[in-house]
């Protein structure tokens, strides 16, 4: 044989020998890789923040327990959770799903999707979601009051109702001396039939009621026209904001007062009473429209019930955790005082933040979506709805919610 074939062969056999040699060694790497892998996602169940993150629906993979997305802060909050649950999307498609309340005589649970106008029911026994009021006047906040009759605030007409047992319908409030009301937002009744509501702006707008008329402070320019789509704009309720936002308690002789100033707590929005009626907590959250101040700074505060009015304003929490600004909207107290909070902030931190009536962190509940608001339901009280964005989410509890709605 020619010396330069040979030698080009042996090259080619000692060249073929090293890719062999290559290859084997990557596919060893690969192989490892592999395990490792899999070994990973054994120990780290899916999260809201693992990558790929968990599914949910219908098609989501089996529940692991203890539910990766309950964060135990204090070893306090076990005492609250059910270990063998997961939080479970029993429903989505909304546009903004918002103010959860539950009948406990009619065993659904009511709340409203704001920009679509429409509120809905999960109906306990089916657990199905059906339209339950279309239009709602893009409602917000509901309740039900001790007697077992809805309360609701209606963005649209900027006012407050009560659906009677008849099925008529009582309009609460909607003027203060005389001055349509912004857009009342949340409420709450009390065991001596006052109902407390708070009245931010937030609904003054296009996409949750209806703007002011030209030269209102929420259309000053005169850009919007508020009739377009909407032709009743105006004719129940407030045409142009005309008062501070404040918080208000309705008491059953019609009387309607001023609890919580504008200078007090700006932008007032979710609030809530512990067990025993002797503190109101009131989130204050950001600038809204027409606002002339800077807004709040979504904080929650606690204040003593004096009787009709409140007293003794301190800063219940600043709703920092771990460095991150969990903006709270709505909340709702358990039977032992915890503050159950919504939380709407980035991933991994939307969803609900919860408290000890000291102010003590105990837990978080982690959703793939920015959490607006949250009610305790079911037939013993210790199912944790949690209205998120576009979602309806579902956490059975060890605890019980502690006041009606």
């Amino acid at each position: 044989m020619h010396p330069h074939v040979r030698g080009t062969s042996r090259r080619a056999i000692i060249a073929g020998a090293a890719s062999v040699a290559a290859t084997a060694a990557a596919s060893v790497a690969a192989t490892k890789a592999r395990a490792e892998t899999r070994s990973d996602n054994v120990a780290t169940p899916p999260s809201v923040i693992t990558n790929p993150p968990r599914q949910w629906g219908r098609f989501a993979q089996p529940d692991i327990f203890p539910d990766p997305d309950i964060i135990v802060v204090d070893s306090a909050f076990k005492q609250s959770l059910l270990g063998i649950t997961a939080i479970r999307r029993v429903w989505t498609g909304f546009k903004w799903a918002e103010g959860p309340a539950w009948s406990s005589e009619g065993q659904y649970l009511v709340f409203s999707d704001v920009q679509a106008n429409t509120q809905y029911r999960y109906i306990w026994e089916t657990g199905q979601v059906s339209k339950y009021r279309n239009p709602s006047y893009n409602s917000n906040g509901n309740s039900f009051d001790f007697q077992g009759r809805q309360l609701s605030t209606q963005d649209f007409n900027r006012r407050v109702i009560r659906w009677e047992h008849n099925g008529m319908m009582t309009v609460i409030a909607d003027q203060f001396e005389g001055k349509g009301l912004n857009s009342p937002n949340d409420l709450v009744p009390h065991p001596d039939g006052s109902i407390w509501f708070t009245d931010p702006p937030y609904g003054d707008s296009l996409s949750e009621g209806h703007p002011d008329d030209s030269g209102g402070s929420t259309n000053a320019a005169g850009l919007f026209n508020p009739g377009i789509g909407a032709p009743d704009a105006g004719v129940i309720g407030g045409r142009k904001r005309e008062l501070p936002n404040s918080v208000y308690r309705w008491d059953p002789s019609g009387r309607l007062d001023v609890v919580v100033t504008e200078d007090q707590l700006p932008d007032p929005n979710g609030l809530c009473f512990s067990p025993d009626y002797k503190t109101l907590y009131i989130i204050s959250t950001g600038k809204g429209p027409g606002d002339q101040g800077q807004g709040g700074g979504g904080n929650v505060f606690a204040f003593d019930v004096q009787g009709p009015k409140l007293g003794g304003m301190r800063r219940f929490t600043d709703m920092m955790v771990d460095g991150v600004k969990c903006g709270p909207d709505g909340m709702r107290a358990d039977v032992s005082g915890n503050l159950w909070i919504s939380s709407n902030t980035v991933l991994g931190y939307a969803g609900v933040v919860v408290f000890t009536p000291q102010g003590k962190q105990l837990g978080r509940i982690r959703l793939p979506e920015v959490c607006a608001n949250l009610a305790f339901g079911g037939p013993k009280r210790n199912m944790l709805f949690m209205c998120a964005s576009q979602s309806l989410y579902l956490l059975q509890v060890q605890t019980q919610g502690a006041a009606p709605g």
